[in-house]
């Protein structure tokens, strides 16, 4: 059994205090929640705060990024020996924002990617589809590419540290969301695809997120899917009564 992750992505939201306020708040919320995986994902100034406050709890800790190298004249840049340090176990890898508005290609994913494996890290790797993409019928073939291209020389033994995470580009932050049908149509797709680059058994444990969107009216119906594996959540792990109704979705 495969088992469900929920993940917040705070992106550029929520400053020390406000952070250290919306963890304090989900904690109780979700300190009996068994059988899921609950990561939280700030901005890279709060990540010591969040940490201080989350130890020993059943909430872990994610930065939004990295970069490849592990230091030198790289300006700006947060390797992943540093979110090792500051005490991350994951790190969100190729969301869409980052390939839209930063020029992430499927080679720089690739890289992150590597490097965080190499640091220990569990990398949420993400993937999806525009809208244009979509109508045009293009949307396997995207996940193909990016899929196929972020994990290039990894091997099958990476994969246990790799959790993917299919975003829809125009469920993110829209209000609309990928029918359950869509979105299982695009899971099994990504499943299938492990299974030939990897074999049936890496396809098999290998755990495929849904994000874009993802509110507690419309979790329950995602998690009965047979491919979806949990969600990457976007503006509803701003609110701790949200997050975990989200992250409680099977009481």
């Amino acid at each position: 059994m495969r088992t469900p992750v929920i993940a917040g992505n705070w992106k550029l939201f929520k400053k020390s205090a406000e952070a250290v306020n919306l963890v304090s708040e989900l904690i109780p919320l979700v300190k009996q929640t068994s059988g899921v995986e609950i990561i939280v994902a700030p901005v890279f100034t709060v990540l010591g705060k969040v940490r201080d406050v989350i130890a020993g709890t059943n909430v872990m800790l994610a930065a939004q990024d990295c970069f490849w190298e592990e230091e030198g004249a790289y300006t700006g840049e947060v390797s992943p020996g540093m979110l090792c340090d500051v005490g991350c176990s994951h790190v969100i890898v190729g969301h869409s924002e980052r390939r839209q508005y930063f020029g992430e290609t499927d080679t720089t994913v690739n890289r992150k990617i590597k490097a965080a494996l190499s640091a220990g890290l569990t990398v949420l790797f993400c993937i999806g589809e525009t809208l244009a993409e979509r109508e045009s019928g293009k949307t396997l073939d995207v996940l193909d590419s990016q899929v196929c291209g972020g994990l290039v020389d990894i091997p099958v033994g990476g994969l246990s540290k790799i959790i993917i995470a299919y975003e829809p580009v125009w469920a993110i932050g829209t209000g609309k969301t990928a029918t359950n049908e869509q979105a299982q149509e695009a899971h099994a797709h990504i499943r299938t695809l492990i299974a030939r680059l990897y074999g049936r058994n890496a396809a098999e444990a290998i755990r495929v997120l849904y994000g874009g969107s993802v509110k507690p009216e419309n979790i329950k119906g995602l998690m009965t899917q047979p491919d979806i594996d949990g969600a990457l959540v976007g503006g509803a792990s701003l609110n701790a009564p949200s997050f975990a109704a989200i992250a409680n979705y099977n009481s």
